[in-house]
């Protein structure tokens, strides 16, 4: 994978994490709006493993938390000029979702080769739609341009105090959900491993800054595409890099590369991060389909690194939980999918 560093100026001084309070502050917030999605508890090769499932949001993934806090967050009188974003799909519909909720105007920049049923998707929720590029660094910069122009404010996608704050609810509500279960000990006496999807890395942020203030011992760890690894090389170079391109089918973890708040968050709180195929996410997306869930490609990747690195991943009795990041994906696309698994595992060894 090509790539290079990216050293912006202050990228060397330290930055302020989200504290615990203010994901409480959010978690209020929002609570309207975002759904408590349910931690549900399924068997696996003869273990407990959790899901939770931020599929099941009303957008269909994790990003109104952020989204919505950002925007609720706005001065009125900025607000009322509309919202500017730029977004993979999943984000888009979380920000036009909430502008609705405020009655305000949201413009999208997506990509042209963005999933026909997340542009829809986001069109159905009164966005204004523009296509851009394929890298998040074009869109970004068509965003800047829109933003100039109308003196909107953009909502940015994850590299912000209150979008990672937002996206830290997850993580609460994981705390919250194990302590409350019918074996409440699988947090007091055996705190968890939490396996989050990473893209430009807010929902690991937040969810890493809420663990580490209640759950002593926590181990987060975070999956990322092999052909979109952008947060573990640059934990690896020490500082953000960019990748000259990426190729994945997790069209939701493909930011080219971290931002300034997630690279930090990873680097003080994510004990490690791991990558995993795109044949080992659609294994992923099966598993999940197995048991009645209907997960995208980005939202599969916890569930395809925990068929990858069984060993590392399990033992001591330490419940394993799996971030289920997303579900908005089409039914010619999920077909699609399964088909592949299907056509691999009739393939003869060789």
């Amino acid at each position: 994978m090509d790539q290079r560093a990216v050293t912006p100026p202050d990228v060397h001084e330290a930055a302020e994490l989200v504290t615990l309070a203010s994901i409480r502050d959010a978690s209020a917030r929002i609570e309207r709006v975002a759904v408590r999605t349910p931690l549900l508890r399924v068997d696996h090769a003869g273990e407990h493993v959790w899901l939770k499932c931020e599929s099941l949001q009303p957008t269909g993934a994790f990003k109104i938390r952020g989204a919505y806090n950002f925007i609720a967050r706005l001065d009125p009188a900025i607000r009322a000029r509309g919202v500017l974003t730029y977004s993979s799909g999943n984000h888009a519909q979380a920000v036009a979702y909430a502008a609705r909720h405020f009655g305000v105007p949201a413009t999208v920049v997506m990509p042209v080769d963005a999933p026909a049923s997340k542009i829809e998707a986001t069109r159905r929720l009164g966005a204004r739609i523009e296509l851009c590029g394929t890298l998040s660094t074009e869109r970004r910069a068509r965003a800047q341009e829109l933003a100039e122009a109308s003196e909107a404010p953009i909502v940015p996608p994850f590299d912000h105090p209150e979008i990672i704050a937002g996206q830290g609810t997850v993580g609460l509500e994981i705390v919250q959900q194990l302590a409350d279960s019918d074996e409440p000990q699988a947090i007091k006496e055996s705190p968890p491993l939490v396996l989050v999807p990473i893209g430009g890395g807010g929902l690991i942020s937040g969810i890493a800054a809420a663990l580490r203030e209640l759950v002593e011992g926590a181990v987060v760890v975070g999956v990322e595409p092999v052909g979109a690894a952008a947060m573990k090389r640059s934990l690896e170079a020490g500082a953000p890099v960019l990748l000259e391109r990426v190729d994945t089918i997790a069209d939701g973890l493909r930011p080219v590369t971290p931002g300034r708040l997630t690279f930090a968050h990873c680097g003080a709180l994510v004990d490690r991060v791991v990558t995993v195929s795109d044949e080992q996410i659609r294994r992923g997306v099966q598993w999940c389909f197995d048991r009645r869930l209907v997960v995208e490609p980005s939202g599969a990747a916890g569930v395809a690194a925990m068929l990858e690195y069984p060993q590392a991943l399990g033992g001591a009795g330490r419940p394993l939980v799996i971030v289920l990041s997303g579900g908005n994906v089409g039914w010619h696309r999920l077909r699609d999918l399964l088909d592949a698994v299907d056509a691999t595992a009739a393939r003869p060894r060789t």
